[in-house]
């Protein structure tokens, strides 16, 4: 099954930002911490995998100067909120660099789905930034419970926005979503990818109907895209064109010249007149 999914939950390009939405996830941050990569290597090794190991460095440098930024208190967190509403610039700086880790650990669960991960921080980065404006700590959520929906959204469309060639209704990408939340709890539980016969058994609906869904997040590859590493070639450089004979058939055509010449100059001068007829 394609990795390359989409995980979009009410998202339209119509769509607007409710910071009073009730949709809300409460975040460990515990385990945000325990989650992170201490190690840059771990970075680099997600940065290899999709194809762009001259980005590595930057990311390990990153990595490596978010992780001397302390989570903040929940005390810190209201006495600097409260502060970065009233327009204060240290504060507001303070809210967004104690949550960075934060965009990094959402922006990993969606690495291999088209985007690279820097985009990917980068996108939740900005809409950090954005929360960091809106947050009020008076109704007394944590900061990373209120940020977590947006940055995730953010995220989200932009991987919806940029990765498709083809855009799809967003009813099938919402009916898509569930099948491959339920394919990554399968997962787990089986220790393997579910087939679509699992997850049409989980679900409780038709094989057809779930191999029909699945095959619509195929991706599109563009014959302009680079093959990576060192070398400078494209796709469509090593593509076989089928309206030109290939070097194989150019050979086997040149050979059968020589040898009709061959044979043509064994016979007389009228039999040779005749063929030629």
């Amino acid at each position: 099954m394609s990795q390359n999914t989409l995980k979009v939950n009410e998202l339209h390009e119509d769509v607007n930002f409710d910071e009073n939405s009730t949709e809300t996830e409460i975040f460990d941050e515990k385990q945000l911490v325990e989650d992170e990569p201490t190690e840059a290597s771990s970075a680099e090794d997600e940065l290899l995998a999709q194809g762009v190991t001259q980005r590595c460095w930057s990311t390990q440098l990153y990595l490596g100067e978010i992780g001397y930024s302390p989570l903040l208190t929940a005390e810190e967190e209201v006495y600097f909120a409260r502060r970065a509403l009233r327009g204060d610039v240290p504060s507001r700086r303070r809210m967004i660099e104690s949550n960075l880790r934060l965009v990094v650990k959402i922006a990993r669960r969606y690495s291999n789905r088209g985007l690279a991960l820097l985009d990917l921080i980068e996108e939740g980065n900005l809409c950090l930034i954005r929360a960091v404006e809106k947050f009020d700590p008076e109704p007394g959520f944590r900061f990373s419970t209120y940020s977590h929906w947006w940055i995730r959204q953010t995220i989200e469309r932009a991987i919806m926005n940029q990765t498709r060639t083809i855009r799809l209704p967003i009813h099938i990408v919402k009916e898509l979503n569930v099948y491959f939340g339920t394919a990554r709890e399968l997962s787990h539980k089986l220790d393997h990818e579910p087939s679509a016969e699992e997850i049409a058994e989980q679900l409780n609906k038709p094989v057809d109907d779930v191999s029909r869904m699945l095959r619509l997040n195929e991706r599109i590859t563009s014959v302009d895209t680079p093959l990576g590493g060192d070398s400078e070639k494209s796709l469509l450089d090593i593509l076989s064109d089928e309206n030109e004979n290939g070097p194989e058939d150019t050979t086997q055509d040149d050979d059968m010249k020589q040898s009709i010449v061959k044979w043509l100059f064994e016979l007389n001068a009228k039999q040779r007149e005749v063929l030629a007829r």
